[in-house]
């Protein structure tokens, strides 16, 4: 249903069409692109940062809203906790239960290890379920993982970590069949061949979906896959901060269960941080599709044991056209 509004504005949109089709729009210059990027980008905005006063990104600059998370008090510093009553003990602590979290927990317990997942909401509550795109790999005939990172380097204005994104088009072949193998039904054709298409930046068809709802077909797949292989998940419980040991390493975590709020200790010998971005922080009051739990949990954890944050003064703003 059109509002008189819509209307309207579709009326100039059908008003022009024929001219606009005709017309091929003059390409902007690299110089263009940076004006109109720091007019009207929400990253290009000072008075939405702030410096990051303490730790690792001392002097940085960071959205407003994470630096006061960052520079903000444990809240078991007005709590008594005894890290020697263990509640768990596991090889593997994976905090995070969306497709990330859900993949390692998988593997890992492929590779034997004793696994817990915990998440402060339920299995599969993620933006992973939320995504509608596909996912890029170079795994066709006229394809290349090198033809994919110069793709990549370059629609990134080559701002990205050269090392981060050669592991990136390196693995995605391997992390598509994985995928497949696990039963996520990718779009194929009556051959059962991969149905490829073009993406943002691309020069070959390389982008596998499924449908429009591919994230929910994974984490579909990937929570299927956990619950069947019997791997403990503690949900509705919330990691509040990691435990070091002796020597200085991470040994587990202190868990606060959200329903009857009581503290558990989680002993494990490898901890895997999964959850997610900061998204529902809503940077500059922007309004969000982004999953409830996206509020930046483990860039808080992580940074007060001295993790360095990357990448921590930029964000994706999706649809682009918002920025």
């Amino acid at each position: 249903m059109f509002t008189p509004e819509m209307m309207e504005s579709v009326k100039k949109v059908e008003a022009t069409r024929a001219e606009r089709l005709g017309t091929e729009p003059r390409r902007m210059s690299a110089e263009e692109k940076d004006a109109l990027l720091k007019e009207f980008h929400p990253d290009y905005r000072e008075e939405a940062f702030a410096e990051i006063k303490i730790g690792p990104n001392k002097g940085q600059k960071a959205p407003k809203e994470l630096v006061h998370l960052l520079h903000s008090n444990s809240r078991l510093l007005t709590e008594h906790v005894d890290i020697s009553k263990v509640d768990y003990d596991v090889d593997v602590l994976v905090i995070g239960g969306g497709g990330a979290g859900a993949s390692a927990a998988i593997e890992a317990h492929e590779a034997g290890a004793n696994v817990m997942i915990v998440t402060k909401l339920r299995i599969g509550d993620a933006n992973t379920m939320m995504a509608e795109g596909g996912i890029q790999a170079a795994d066709k005939e006229n394809d290349s993982p090198v033809q994919h990172y110069l793709d990549a380097f370059g629609g990134g204005h080559f701002a990205a970590r050269p090392e981060l994104l050669r592991r990136l088009v390196m693995e995605a072949p391997d992390a598509i069949k994985w995928l497949n193998e696990l039963g996520v039904m990718f779009d194929k054709d009556k051959d059962g061949r991969m149905i490829t298409t073009h993406g943002g930046g691309t020069s070959r068809k390389r982008m596998h979906a499924c449908k429009d709802y591919s994230g929910a077909e994974i984490m579909r797949t990937l929570r299927d896959e956990v619950l069947n292989r019997q791997i403990p998940i503690a949900e509705f419980t919330v990691a509040v901060e990691l435990i070091r040991d002796d020597r200085g390493q991470v040994a587990g975590a202190v868990l606060q269960n959200l329903e009857t709020e009581d503290y558990l200790v989680a002993k494990a010998k490898t901890v895997i941080i999964a959850t997610g971005g900061a998204g529902r922080m809503h940077y500059q009051g922007f309004p969000t599709s982004n999953h409830y739990g996206a509020t930046a949990d483990g860039l808080i954890l992580g940074y007060r044991l001295g993790a360095t944050l990357l990448y921590q003064d930029t964000i994706q703003y999706h649809p682009p056209g918002v920025a």
